[in-house]
């Protein structure tokens, strides 16, 4: 798959879908040029999906709405190349059809690693949308869609965009210069910044990699990102290559987590967990994962596993004050959705998306009881939990982690816990850069 987009561009926040609409609508016609053109009969689990819609009333109805809801005027009307934006249904599960084959292929102007978001980009956020991916048979088939997606990233036929194609290849000089940019632009200097980071063999095909999300998951070389003071358990360290996105404090039980400021609400967050009341009125710290970073996780403190789980959520759902019907604008042509969802729903998030839990009992008494919680962001469906109940592991020890995309984690942590954050000089926000995972994030305060 060949993508050539010649003008450079600003990525949005985490860089996982480009913050240009021309890039966006050029990449998603050439998908639907391609499903055009390969006209081939529908997978199993697409004809699966397709009987869901139309057997069932209401998701029949919603599927319909959600496309017919984005506006017709504007740049709503048209992709900004001037085709038809996605329309029906029947027109997105062709083009997931043609999706669940291919790899996500780099591209230094438009790096699209999400391209069943970039389909639903906008219908997500209307009012049927809000409706058609909360709903509970349409999270089941979405997590049997993505998984199934999932199994070809994990085959060695998703292995030729881990190429040294110059332009589209993960190995080639634009993705090299993407992940490790360099005064002088130099690609060989990236290539070797790569080799020195990330466990690899040049001198083997695709460098030694045996699927597109074996590269995905990479890991660094014992000598890259040393666990900050391994010997004082006060310090905590950062579980994900992530930059800082939020820290609540005072956080509630329960709280009106749909609303614009996004408050951090215990219950649904820790989906009625027998542990919850611990948490109230504690502290959460909450981070952004980039699409071309690190995506395992490692334990932020020394300590042993109470209990580690997955709870099944929503994979494309954004916050209604994101969308196309956001309350706090009475006039329609002044409201101006989220283009890049769930981008700016990550606190909303927490509550609802499928995320992967992980109690710990530090160590350090002045910690105990604590929660990371990693939460996948639409394609990130694959919360993957490498610890067991009642394993003790050391602060920065691996313990799980993400598949196919950038996502967002937080760290929980009881009211009597009294933390000094170091954000390294930056404030949390979408503009934030990553703090490396297992560097210092936090000291306990006796």
């Amino acid at each position: 798959m060949s993508e050539t987009i010649t003008e450079n561009r600003q990525y949005r926040v985490g860089e996982w879908l480009t913050s240009d609409r021309v890039i966006l609508g050029a990449w998603l016609e050439m998908h639907i040029q391609e499903a055009e053109k390969e006209k081939k009969p529908f997978l199993p689990i697409i004809q699966e999906f397709q009987d869901l819609i139309e057997s069932d009333a209401e998701i029949f109805m919603l599927f319909n709405q959600m496309f017919s809801q984005v506006p017709h005027w504007g740049r709503y009307k048209n992709n900004p190349s001037g085709n038809p934006q996605v329309r029906d249904y029947k027109h997105m599960l062709q083009l997931l059809n043609s999706i669940m084959t291919k790899a996500p292929a780099y591209n230094k102007t438009g790096l699209v690693g999400f391209p069943i978001n970039a389909i639903l980009d906008w219908s997500m956020g209307t009012e049927s949308g809000y409706a058609a991916f909360l709903n509970d048979k349409v999270n089941a088939m979405l997590k049997k869609v993505l998984n199934e997606w999932g199994t070809f990233l994990k085959s060695k036929d998703s292995l030729y965009v881990v190429s040294d194609d110059p332009k589209t290849g993960w190995l080639g000089n634009d993705a090299m210069l993407g992940m490790f940019p360099n005064k002088n632009n130099d690609p060989q200097k990236a290539k070797e910044d790569f080799i020195t980071t990330f466990i690899c063999d040049p001198k083997e095909k695709h460098w030694g990699f045996t699927s597109w999300d074996n590269f995905f998951t990479r890991i660094f070389h014992d000598s890259q990102r040393p666990v900050a003071s391994p010997d004082d358990d006060s310090v905590i360290v950062n579980a994900c290559e992530s930059a800082p996105y939020k820290i609540a404090t005072n956080v509630q039980y329960r709280d009106k987590f749909w609303i614009k400021a996004q408050p951090y609400s215990l219950q649904h967050m820790l989906n009625n967990d027998e542990l919850v009341e611990k948490f109230v009125g504690g502290t959460i710290y909450q981070a952004f994962l980039s699409a071309k970073s690190y995506h395992r996780w490692n334990s932020p403190i020394s300590g042993t596993v109470v209990k580690a789980y997955v709870q099944d959520g929503t994979y494309y759902s954004e916050i209604p004050t994101e969308g196309f019907y956001n309350p706090l604008h009475t006039n329609f042509h002044d409201r101006n959705p989220d283009a890049s969802a769930p981008n700016d729903s990550q606190g909303y998030l927490s509550e609802v998306a499928t995320r992967a839990l992980i109690f710990f009992e530090a160590d350090n008494s002045d910690i105990g009881l604590m929660c990371f919680m990693a939460i996948g962001m639409a394609e990130v469906s694959s919360c993957d939990i490498t610890v067991y109940e009642g394993q003790h592991v050391e602060k920065g020890d691996p313990i799980g982690m993400f598949h196919f995309g950038g996502s967002t984690h937080c760290l929980i942590f009881r009211p009597q816990v009294k933390l000094d954050f170091d954000l390294h000089g930056q404030k949390p926000g979408l503009n934030s850069h990553n703090i490396l995972v297992r560097a210092k994030l936090a000291t306990v305060i006796k």
